[in-house]
């Protein structure tokens, strides 16, 4: 191979780079610089750790109208923290990293999947779990349409469907069925209810504009 030529790279040799790179970064050892010359290192990529590992922070969450006060890791996700702290189990832990929408919740009055978001980052924000939705014995009217249009089998990716729908009406992107399989496209079904829950979501966005 002439000077000229680059040195083909791999994708298997980056991979191993990369990770080789990381795996040392965590551990706080100095990573060998790419081309550089031999036997020279980089600085030690240290970042001191605000919280020690395994130790918790006490955070205060608004959880339905409730302001909840509880210890977690800084790792733990919203979802974790509403089903293992709080004991809000309606919210259910899917594929647990944010492609079928069952931990959908609302925060702030806009739908998020509660698997991707930490539970620190989430203080101050207005928490809405399928549990708050209805008022006593009386359903919201999506969990009614829900029921009319027999739009749930398993019940698995009923609790992220309806919060999911009560937030597209809100949108106001109930307007056809087109439109409402678009905006809810984010909340899978394994049970493939999918023109039930179309009929759900437009029947309740009639009944609650009235």
């Amino acid at each position: 191979m002439s000077e000229e030529e680059p040195v083909p790279v791999r994708r298997r040799t980056v991979l191993k780079v990369a990770t080789a790179a990381g795996t040392a970064a965590a551990a706080g050892a100095a990573v060998p610089v790419t081309g550089a010359a031999e036997g020279a290192t980089a600085p030690a990529a240290t970042v001191p750790p605000t919280v020690p590992a395994g130790a918790s922070v006490e955070i205060t969450l608004s959880v339905n109208g409730a302001r909840r006060r509880v210890a977690v890791e800084p790792r733990v996700t919203l979802l974790d923290a509403l089903r293992d702290r709080i004991g809000l189990t309606g919210t259910k832990k899917g594929c647990d990293r944010g492609e079928c929408g069952a931990c959908t919740v609302l925060a702030d009055g806009e739908r998020i999947k509660s698997c991707l978001t930490l539970a620190v980052m989430r203080q101050g924000s207005r928490i809405t779990t399928v549990e708050g939705l209805a008022r006593g014995d009386d359903l919201h009217p999506v969990q009614a349409a829900f029921i009319r249009h027999d739009a749930f089998q398993c019940g698995g990716c009923t609790p992220g469907q309806i919060m999911s729908a009560v937030a597209c009406i809100a949108e106001g992107h109930d307007g056809s069925d087109d439109e409402v399989r678009e905006w809810m496209s984010g909340n899978l079904c394994r049970c493939a209810a999918y023109q039930n829950i179309v009929a759900a979501v437009r029947d309740a966005g009639r009944e609650m504009r009235g």
